[in-house]
Formats: C-alpha cells, structure tokens, sequence
C-alpha cells in the first residue's frame, strides 16, 4: 500500500460514497483537498457565498436521498455555511458540511481565525468529528455518511485540520453498502394499528415531510384508495397525494381552520405518516387531546403534549402501507372534509378571470401552474409568497414544490433552484423569490450562468418584506421598519448575462413566462405583485396560525 497525502485518501472516500459535486469555496486551510479534488471524479463547484453552496448541498441530498457535500473554510467560512447546515436539521436532509481549520497545534490558544467550529455545528448536526489523525479518515467520512443517511436524515460535519490534511498515510476506503435499511414492524403492530383504524368512525390521514423523504407517495395513495381514508398534507408533504384525487383533503397549517374544514375536528383517529413536528404543531389538529393518534414514521415519534400515539408503527412506509390496507381495505369508515380544498382551488381557479395589475398571488400562481408540467419543479423562497405558494399552489407529484420550513431562512430558492436543475435536467425548474429574498443571495446567479442550468427565477417585487408588513398591519395598524428599494433587476441580471425581464401586464407575464422556460440559459422575470388581497383570504379559513 503507497503511502499518499491524507487529502488524497480523503477524496477517494468520498468517491467510494458516490459523491459527484462538493458545492463550496476554497481556503488557504483547504489547498490540499482541493488539489485532490481537481484531479478526482467529483466536481468542485465554487459557489459565491457558502451559503449558497450550503443550500445547493441541502436541496441536493433532499431530492437524491444521498448526502449533499458542502465546503468552507475555517472561521468565517464555517460561519456561513450554518444557515444551510441548520436549515437541512430542520427540514431532515442528508448533507455532509466540510471546513478546513488550522494546524492542531494552535487550537489551544487565540489564533487567527480560529472558532471552536465543532461546538458551533453541535446544535444543528446529527455528528460532527475533527479529523486528528490521517489514518482514521475512512472510518470517519463512512460514518459522516451513514449517519447524515440514515432515518431520519440530517447534516453531519467534518473538521479537516490543514497539517492533518497534508500529511502522509497508508490507508484505503472503506467498502461501502449502498441503500438504508428500514426494518419492518412486527404482526402485533401492524395488527394493534390496524385494529384502531378500522374501529374509527371519522379516521383522517396527515401526510408530511417523510413520506417524500423516503419515496412512499405511491403507497400512501394506495392505501388511501384501498382504505378509502382522506389525507391532508403539510406544506413539506406537498404532492405526497396528487391535488385531483378525490381522497385529497388539502394543504393544512396556514389558517386556524384549515384543520377543522378538512374534516380533523370530527376525526376520532388520525394517521400520522412522515409527520415532522417542526412543520406544524399538533396542537393546531388535536387540541383537545382527545384524538386516538397511530403514528407511522421511520423512527420513533417525537413526544409532545398534543401527539400522544395510541400506536406507532416504525420502519418502512411501503411495508406498514401496504400491511395496513390489507387488513384494513373495505371495512374502514371514512372521515374528512372536502371543504377546505374547496374553497382553496375555488379561489385559484377563479383567479384566471382576475385581471388585476399588479398581479395578485392566485393569479401569479395559476399561471405558473399552467406553465409548468405535472413533474417539472417550483422551489419556493421563504417570504409572504411562501404562505400563497403552500396555501394554493396545486401539485401532482411529489418533490415537485420544494419550500423550507423548518429553519425557513430567507434567500434558499435560487441556490435550491441550481441543485434541482443538476438533479433533474430534464425537467422545468422554475424560483420563486420575494425582492427581499432574492438579493440574499443573488450572487448565486453567476453559478447559474457558469453551470448553465436553465433554472427560472421569478421576482415577486412589493418594494417590502411583505410576510413583516402584513402581520404588523393585523397587530398594530401600520407597518414600519419594512420598506426599500431596489436595483434595476433587470440590469442586474443582465450584468450576469443572464435575460431579463421586467412584467408590465399580465399577458406580458404569460409570454415571458414562456418564453423564459424554453431557454437553454438561466433567466429572471420580475413580477410587480400586489399583496391587497390577504393570504388570509376566506373568513370561513380563521386567522392565520403560521409564521413564513
């Protein structure tokens, strides 16, 4: 065995793990790692910001289900990939955070640039370790992915010392198993579940996150149409159930009665399946505690006061899915409401005759809908369109209407939009960001225009941060510390060579929507908006329960 640097062995590793992009910048602390990889298989894609990179990271491993690699430098670097880090925490995606540091021999004391970054990615990360020796690096980077990998997913973090890393040492990857193992529930708790739901008389389904993290949409939808039990999606669970079904109850979490119109307060058993508290609280669909609760998850469910399980059924959703409808088919009593998704594309198909201009958001949002394939993808940034987007926004299919709800930070659409377009270049992949948003990250667009990735970006433009306006409003009756201006946009774009565009009614949004999604370059459309009409739309929906 030759003996060679330890950054070498480092990116062998990640070859093994089947890594094809690390999304970052390059420091003086990490000249070694990357020499290795410019001479391996993976792609170095220098981003503009780290966050960037680290969002890129993030979306990546939530679309793939294999862990995203991102990189920084020691300090600052490591300061900005946190966001992204802490964002995949929340929302559960798989990612692996590289950061160079100094030499080991300065970390005892003050030192240039020097942060104790082990502790700071503790909070936000499933594992970290700092690299102290070259001969344990394929044990840890098999680790860091196993772990970030494994239900439920989620960030871990590796610190690569810049004498470490340029060291020399004898040792080779470790063989790596493709695929997670999920175990399969037991008779008596497929039986124990089955027995609750078919003694419900008004049984509903809530369908979040994990069910799109680990591919089941097409189980749920079986089971639903064996079962004939409704189903209700969290923002995150989008296009676990396509919005035509007729056993699909809606996108809940936005209004005080959004629960209620879709059948929860009536349900005397709700199926959690892939449900993440971070998403929304249970408080909001069993308040009274009084609903009997069978909890399907990958791992055990997280305890709270309102989401006490009368039984969990843990392991894989294909499995207990399937299980459940074959002990449960045909002799299940259905429960929930149509209501809320009534009232809800009701307002959206009729925003087609609304010829408002500025835009209002259903409008905006049915012309994308009808621009946009069953499969193509819309990434939403966090702002008040976030809350349209969740509350109105149709999908077939899931993974095809990405939004961050965990962490929720400000400036994730357009880094999300390149990793989706990497992912699936054969598919439509359009970003729809607030002016506030955008300019949080909008250095991102030269890495758009370098890795030629045809995303869409569509600017919502209101000249303020609209989310913070309209609750100031309903609280105090005014608004204040909110309002700005804005670059040309279009310059700005043009400035990255990228087209541009700037709407000046809504015909001209169609065609340059059009237009936009034909082109084989990135592209920015911005959009004047009109946020007079309240996402709060219905008084028969309540006041709204949600933070964006």
């Amino acid at each position: 065995m030759a003996a060679r640097k330890a950054s070498e062995v480092f990116v062998e590793c990640l070859e093994a793990e089947g890594v094809r992009h690390v999304f970052g910048i390059p420091g003086e602390e990490t000249v070694d790692l990357n020499e290795a990889l410019a001479d391996s298989s993976i792609e170095f894609v220098p981003v503009r910001h780290e966050q960037g990179g680290g969002y890129m990271a993030d979306v990546y491993g939530r679309l793939t289900g294999r862990a995203g690699v991102c990189l920084g430098t020691l300090g600052p670097g490591a300061m900005n990939l946190t966001t992204p880090v802490a964002d995949a925490w929340l929302d559960h995606a798989p990612l692996v955070a590289l950061t160079g540091q100094g030499g080991l021999e300065r970390m005892h004391k003050e030192s240039h640039q020097y942060i104790d970054v082990m502790r700071v990615m503790r909070p936000v990360t499933k594992w970290n370790a700092r690299i102290t020796e070259p001969g344990i690096i394929p044990e840890v980077v098999r680790k860091a992915f196993k772990v970030a990998q494994a239900q439920k997913p989620g960030p871990t973090h590796l610190e690569l010392p810049e004498d470490v890393m340029e060291a020399e040492v004898e040792c080779e990857p470790l063989d790596v198993r493709r695929g997670i193992r999920r175990p399969e529930p037991s008779a008596v708790e497929i039986l124990d579940a089955a027995q609750i739901i078919t003694e419900a008389k008004h049984p509903v389904v809530l369908a979040g996150n994990g069910v799109l993290r680990v591919g089941a949409s097409q189980a749920l939808r079986e089971f639903s149409a064996t079962t004939g039990i409704p189903v209700a999606e969290t923002f995150m669970g989008k296009g676990a159930m396509d919005y035509a079904d007729e056993h699909f109850l809606g996108t809940t979490g936005v209004q005080s009665r959004d629960f209620a119109l879709a059948g929860f307060e009536e349900a005397d058993v709700v199926i959690t399946v892939g449900y993440d508290l971070v998403e929304q609280s249970p408080a909001q669909w069993n308040p009274n505690r009084d609903k009997r609760i069978v909890g399907i998850d990958t791992v055990p469910v997280e305890v709270d006061a309102n989401f006490i399980t009368a039984a969990d059924v843990i392991g894989d959703f294909q499995f207990i899915l399937g299980r459940l409808a074959a002990e449960c088919g045909g002799c299940c009593a259905r429960g929930g409401s149509r209501r809320l998704n009534e009232i809800v594309l009701g307002r959206f198909e009729a925003s087609r005759e609304d010829d408002h201009f500025p835009m209002q958001p259903p409008r905006a949002l049915w012309e994308l809908r009808r621009a946009l394939g069953r499969d193509d993808i819309l990434v939403s940034d966090v702002g008040l369109h976030k809350l349209w987007i969740a509350r109105m926004f149709p999908a077939h299919e899931p993974n095809t209407v990405l939004i961050a709800n965990g962490l929720a930070g400000m400036g994730f659409a357009l880094p999300a939009a390149i990793a989706a377009k990497l992912v699936h270049p054969d598919r439509n992949v359009v970003a729809v960001n607030g002016d506030g948003g955008f300019l949080m990250n909008m250095q991102e667009l030269e890495t758009a225009v370098r890795l030629k990735t045809p995303i869409v970006n569509v600017i919502w433009e209101d000249r303020q941060f609209g989310s913070i306006v309209w609750k100031q409003d309903k609280k105090f009756g005014r608004h204040f510390g909110t309002d700005f201006t804005n670059p040309d946009f279009v310059k700005l774009a043009g400035s990255f060579g990228v087209p541009a565009w700037r709407c000046e009614s809504i015909d001209d949004y169609t065609e340059r929507l059009r237009e936009a999604l034909e082109l084989d370059v990135p592209s920015l459309i911005v959009l004047p908006i009109d946020y007079s009409l309240d996402v709060a739309f219905s008084e028969e929906l309540g006041a709204e329960t949600v933070a964006t």
